[in-house]
């Protein structure tokens, strides 16, 4: 269901893909789930006043952003992603693959110590949720149908992703 955002809650497609995840409490590639502890998380009046609606829908609800709307899905430059929210390097261009989705796909997180996942049973599948580490911010799902070398596909929303070139100042 979208709202005036654009934002639909998790619906079981696409981003959100078939159910995905292990039920035993596994993340991709054989990482364990926990919950983030946020650690640079800011206030709600500071996030409603720099984020755009939709930005906040995502990061702060877990919403999801309609497939092949987002800024990045197509995007194949050289440089890194990071968390909206926070700042926090979460990907590199490296790692991007096109996946069909409409959503930035990558096989691998940056450092697995930046990403933090999260057992979702919502809309009768389980999925595991992928969040920033940093700030607790949702970015999207993490599915075992991706490429070689982890068979992972970190399935995020372009809405909680920042891209910095290579060779751009911080």
């Amino acid at each position: 269901m979208s709202d005036a955002t654009g934002a639909s809650e998790s619906s079981g497609a696409g981003e959100n893909g078939p159910a995905g995840g292990n039920p035993a409490g596994d993340g991709p590639s054989g990482g364990k789930m926990a919950r983030p502890v946020p650690t640079n998380r800011p206030s709600e009046a500071d996030l409603r006043a720099r984020l755009t609606p939709i930005q906040f829908e995502v990061t702060q609800r877990a919403g999801t952003e309609r497939p092949f709307t987002g800024e990045y899905w197509n995007v194949f430059d050289d440089g890194t992603y990071r968390c909206i929210v926070c700042d926090l390097e979460l990907f590199d261009s490296s790692t991007k693959f096109d996946a069909h989705c409409g959503w930035p796909s990558f096989y691998e997180a940056l450092n697995r110590d930046r990403v933090t996942f999260i057992e979702d049973r919502s809309h009768g599948m389980v999925r595991v949720e992928v969040r920033c580490a940093g700030c607790d911010a949702h970015l999207g799902h993490v599915f075992p149908d991706g490429p070689a070398p982890t068979g992972d596909r970190y399935c995020m929303n372009s809405a909680s992703l920042a891209f910095r070139p290579v060779g751009d100042a911080p």
